[in-house]
């Protein structure tokens, strides 16, 4: 017997099938505000197996290492089809294999299984959505006056530390999401989205804001702030999106969403020191 659950991140829905003796959903409280009636409107949908019906993969070919902060993932083919690997310092913790289309996925958990269901889950979100004006972010998301700011960054940045300074000195702030947000855009523009999926700091809020500015933070001995030209709005946008890019179609997708998000969407650089000044600094700019 097996139980099924439905998630709805971003207004896009998928369901997850687990065996009833699977206890990893009893684990799962970050997904419980993202909970939705049973639909057949769905994006995707992940299939959680015991070990004997995983299929047998003797030729796998790996593609992508992936190496962040402990945490792997392996991306390539077995069986002329995708194939990924989550792995937690040097353990795999869940296989995964999908359908050429990214919408139905097989997943084995090994070790560790919500964090290999939450990896599983991410990717194939990821993936499947690329072609429908959305995109999974590394980037961390604060709310004021009806709008969301996100800030960009390579690791170690300091993307939480600035959210935390307009938190702590900039009234009526507010925490969106610290390391997964989704953005997508609708009819009347660019949207903000909070996830299941927040790093290490536990904001699993779903709620959806316009955005009002997208910030590249860099470190630097002072504070200085200047928006960039689309070109530079373009560059800035492209390392901090999840995806597949060696897959044409996925690429395709993410190019457009990144396109209109670089001529839509005010994006600014900020060199700044982790101090009050700098989050007042920004805020003034994007908020101007």
């Amino acid at each position: 017997m097996t139980q099924t659950h439905y998630y709805q991140v971003a207004n896009h829905t998928f369901s997850l099938e687990f065996p009833d003796s699977e206890r990893v959903v009893d684990e799962m409280e970050q997904y419980s505000s993202f909970s939705v009636s049973p639909t057949n409107e769905i994006v995707f949908s992940i299939r959680i197996v015991q070990k004997e019906e995983f299929p047998i993969l003797n030729d796998i070919t790996v593609e992508l290492h992936q190496d962040d902060d402990g945490s792997q993932i392996l991306a390539g083919h077995a069986a002329g089809l995708p194939y990924f690997e989550f792995q937690l310092w040097g353990r795999c913790a869940a296989r995964m294999l999908t359908n050429k289309q990214y919408t139905e996925a097989t997943v084995l958990l090994v070790d560790e299984p919500l964090f290999g269901i939450n990896n599983a889950i991410m990717v194939l979100y990821a993936l499947s959505t690329a072609s429908k004006q959305t995109a999974l972010f590394h980037s961390s998301v604060v709310s004021h006056h009806g709008h969301g700011y996100m800030f960009l960054g390579k690791s170690g940045t300091g993307k939480s530390t600035h959210s935390s300074l307009w938190l702590k000195h900039i009234e009526g702030c507010h925490l969106v999401n610290d390391d997964n947000p989704v953005v997508r855009r609708l009819p009347d523009g660019f949207y903000v989205f909070g996830s299941p999926w927040s790093g290490k700091t536990p904001c699993y809020r779903n709620v959806s804001f316009p955005i009002g500015g997208i910030v590249q933070l860099s470190q630097a001995p002072y504070n200085k702030i200047e928006r960039l030209r689309p070109l530079a709005a373009y560059a800035a946008l492209v390392p901090s999106i999840s995806g597949k890019r060696w897959d044409k179609d996925i690429a395709e997708g993410l190019h457009e969403t990144e396109n209109m998000m670089a001529g839509e969407i005010p994006v600014w650089h900020l060199e700044c020191l982790p101090n009050e000044e700098a989050a007042h600094v920004c805020q003034q700019a994007v908020e101007r």
